[in-house]
């Protein structure tokens, strides 16, 4: 009898201990998991401000010539705007206003820094709402809308510059003596705002490259 008892003992104290080492057990694994799901979130925070420094980088990477590149097709765009209004061409200003308008909806801002991207946008916006109405209005309406369109084009090339040198000229007399600017390719004076009237009213202020 004292013996099946020593044995119940010895049995019950090994179902104790691994009790307590199965319980033991499982709290490290627990542990264990926790620490790796801490781990895993802790990756994910650097992993999500590595992509966002990564982006910072792109903006500040951005050297002149790239930006440059990003508003080269609005340019061509707003030059073939002007050439029809020198020559008068109501039609052609026509096309290369909605051609225009496409370039302007199509740029990109996504490289550029969020304050530049802010005020492109609004520059944009702006812009394209006036080469909108060019495609759809007489000369005289495309002129007005070229002076404020002009405007945003310079203020553009403010913030991405250009990829050809271009010629920021000034018209005194145009809107009652208010005065009006325009780019050009070329430093010759070819007033897009009078056309063959007064074609070669106006002077250059200065170059942009």
């Amino acid at each position: 009898m004292k013996k099946a008892n020593v044995t119940t003992g010895i049995l019950a104290i090994a179902i104790i201990t691994l009790s307590a080492t199965s319980c033991k057990d499982k709290k490290k694994e627990q542990e264990s998991q926790e620490g790796h799901h801490t781990e895993q979130m802790e990756d994910s925070g650097h992993m999500d401000d590595a992509m966002e420094d990564h982006s910072q980088m792109d903006h500040d990477n951005m050297n002149h010539d790239e930006m440059a590149m990003m508003s080269s097709e609005v340019i061509a765009d707003y030059l073939t705007l002007k050439n029809a209004l020198v020559s008068d061409d109501k039609d052609g200003a026509a096309k290369a206003g909605e051609k225009l308008e496409g370039s302007l909806k199509n740029f990109d801002t996504s490289k550029f820094s969020d304050e530049q991207q802010d005020e492109l946008k609004d520059i944009v916006e702006d812009a394209t709402e006036h080469a909108e109405h060019i495609a759809k209005s007489d000369i005289g309406h495309q002129r007005e809308h070229f002076d404020v369109l002009s405007k945003d084009v310079i203020d553009l090339l403010a913030i991405t510059g250009s990829d050809r040198p271009l010629y920021q000229a000034y018209c005194p007399m145009y809107n009652n003596n208010k005065g009006a600017q325009w780019l050009s390719a070329t430093k010759e004076i070819k007033n897009p705002y009078y056309g063959a009237k007064m074609m070669s009213c106006g002077s250059v202020q200065k170059e942009i490259n």
